[in-house]
């Protein structure tokens, strides 16, 4: 997915770049103070925080599925067994494992803007967030997981993806079988209650936490530039569509007719809100050097971007509250986010183009 738009980037810098007007250049009294102000820290300083959250959170959640395994592996993997001997501290692993992801997800796409949106780093976005499985090869993960009994899932999809189709038995694959997992033992198997194949949750959180311990070292030996900054913003700004249309076929606004597995434990909303606020951070580091090119153009594009993100904000809060959107809603305030975000974007690639900075695409 995110191939396609990064091509549609290149266009977009393309155009933009072609632009510039030496007219609206400031004067240099007006832009002597804010040349010194350029610090690029706060980036990698929030990247660093929130990749040390992500590493500690699935380590937890390798640890947890450890402990699953466990009782899984003493029921000699008879899962109805298990339930029937052991279903309260069966309950409160996966209960505890959702809590665990849950508070891993903000973690990751709070800085997946940087993640994604830097050449250098995005790779491990595929791995963790966004690659899809052998089935479409161009955008497919780069790894197996392989199991403690041996078997091989080929290139199964992003590890959020995978553990959450798992904790929350939306994927039959990754289910225990034999067993229907009605955990509260009320006679109904109601959203959210699951008994993970314990064979693949184990394999599949270790990974994950390895990989999330990679980022973090990549983090920790990345120095942000110019360039991976104006990129990043460039290259991770419009993709608000690819977001409201996740959400749109997704049960908080299709509901029960929904038949997407992935993104029911947590609002696509919130997802949209974490990226830009990490791309209102890197904004404000680069808008001194943005400021050379324009000092009037480069407010406004800060102002237009902190009120997207006001805007995504405001839609989260509103849906947690209870508001239900509609399918129409969603394609309603999609376009609308999307006109914004490519607005935004086009400013910042030409501004780029003015002060000779070379966008990675």
């Amino acid at each position: 997915m995110r191939a396609h738009l990064v091509a549609a980037c290149i266009a977009l810098v393309a155009i933009a770049g072609c632009g510039g007007d030496d007219d609206d250049a400031a004067p240099a009294a007006t832009q002597e103070p804010a040349a010194a102000a350029t610090d690029l820290s706060p980036i990698k300083d929030y990247l660093l925080d929130h990749s040390s959250r992500l590493a500690a959170d699935t380590e937890k959640l390798s640890s947890q599925a450890d402990e699953y395994y466990a009782l899984a592996k003493a029921a000699d993997f008879d899962y109805q067994a298990l339930l029937n001997d052991k279903r309260d501290e069966v309950t409160t692993l996966v209960e505890d494992m959702q809590k665990t992801y849950i508070d891993a997800n903000p973690a990751y796409e709070e800085m997946e803007g940087v993640v994604a949106g830097v050449p250098s780093l995005a790779d491990f976005d595929v791995i963790i967030d966004a690659g899809a499985d052998k089935s479409d090869p161009e955008n497919a993960v780069p790894f197996n997981v392989k199991t403690p009994a041996g078997k091989v899932y080929e290139q199964p999809g992003n590890f959020f993806g995978l553990i959450e189709t798992s904790l929350w038995g939306t994927e039959p694959k990754y289910a225990a079988k034999g067993v229907e997992p009605d955990l509260d033992d009320n006679g109904k198997v109601e959203f959210g209650e699951a008994v993970p194949d314990a064979d693949f949750l184990v394999a599949a959180a270790k990974d994950f936490a390895t990989n999330a311990k990679e980022l973090d070292e990549a983090a920790n030996a990345w120095e942000p530039n110019e360039q991976d900054a104006f990129t990043a913003l460039v290259v991770m700004t419009p993709t608000m569509s690819e977001y409201f249309e996740s959400w749109k076929a997704s049960r908080f606004v299709s509901g029960a007719k929904s038949d997407q597995s992935t993104f029911v434990a947590a609002s696509r909303l919130g997802d949209i809100a974490g990226i830009l606020n990490g791309l209102v951070l890197v904004y404000d580091s680069v808008e001194p050097s943005v400021t050379k090119a324009s000092p009037e153009q480069a407010k406004q594009t800060g102002s237009d971007l902190k009120e997207l993100h006001e805007f995504a904000v405001d839609l989260r809060e509103r849906e947690a509250a209870g508001k239900k959107f509609t399918a129409q809603d969603a394609d309603t305030l999609g376009s609308d986010a999307q006109d914004r975000a490519e607005a935004i974007a086009g400013q910042i690639s030409q501004a780029a183009g003015e002060l000779g900075i070379k966008l990675e695409t």
